[in-house]
């Protein structure tokens, strides 16, 4: 194992750590996510068509705000604790500190796709845990990790980090979502994927490049 990547492993396998032992944000994510799927199912009463046009937007729409929750303490942690210091001063390449950074969040990303796939087929009576859907949740829960990991640096030192955050992240995620929610109705549809996949891919790629190359300049500020 390289240098750079075991230094990625031991920021993940500290924050895996972390939240296995706080479970705060597992736990905060998941009782979101399962309070949208019921409010939706029974608030809307939609009938089956109309439930299989609007259940990737929902869907999307519930990941989205679950995920700025986990994105919200990424950094905040660590600002709070004063150890987000003790890695600016590391004797590391900066960007391996992101990348470990955006991996934990894309894992725990995944556990909240994990929960909200089976509760909305269940109550919207939508199959989103077919396989076609996982592609396009994959690269979008990377995009949303990639470009919200950066956000959540920015963010940290601010008073009003848990208001600036989503000020500042949704706007750049919208393509994102939007194109994974298009891929994902596409899916259901029966409809070919292969462009929208490709447009997430770009996405990711611009995302990721973008954030390893700033990220140096959010750590001094």
């Amino acid at each position: 194992m390289t240098e750079y990547a075991r230094i990625v492993a031991t920021i993940v396998l500290k924050d895996v750590r972390l939240e296995a032992r706080t479970r705060q944000t597992l736990i905060a994510s998941t009782i979101f996510t399962l309070l949208v799927a019921i409010i939706f199912a029974f608030a809307l009463d939609l009938a089956p068509a109309t439930a299989r046009a609007v259940a990737p937007g929902l869907l999307w729409a519930t990941l989205a705000f679950a995920g700025i929750l986990g994105l919200g303490r990424s950094f905040a942690q660590e600002s709070d604790h004063g150890t987000l210091d003790g890695l600016r001063l590391a004797p590391v390449d900066p960007s391996a500190l992101y990348v470990g950074k955006m991996c934990g969040n894309f894992l725990l990303m995944l556990l909240t796709l994990a929960v909200a796939l089976p509760a909305f087929t269940i109550l919207l009576g939508v199959d989103l845990l077919s396989p076609g859907v996982f592609p396009a949740a994959l690269l979008g829960l990377l995009g949303f990790a990639a470009a919200g990991t950066l956000f959540s640096a920015l963010s940290a030192a601010a008073r009003t980090r848990d208001v600036l955050l989503p000020i500042l992240f949704l706007p750049l995620a919208i393509p994102v979502i939007l194109t994974a929610t298009g891929a994902t109705r596409f899916t259901l549809s029966s409809v070919s994927t292969a462009n929208a996949l490709g447009v997430l891919l770009a996405c990711d790629a611009l995302y990721v490049t973008a954030a390893v190359l700033l990220f140096i300049y959010t750590l001094e500020e």
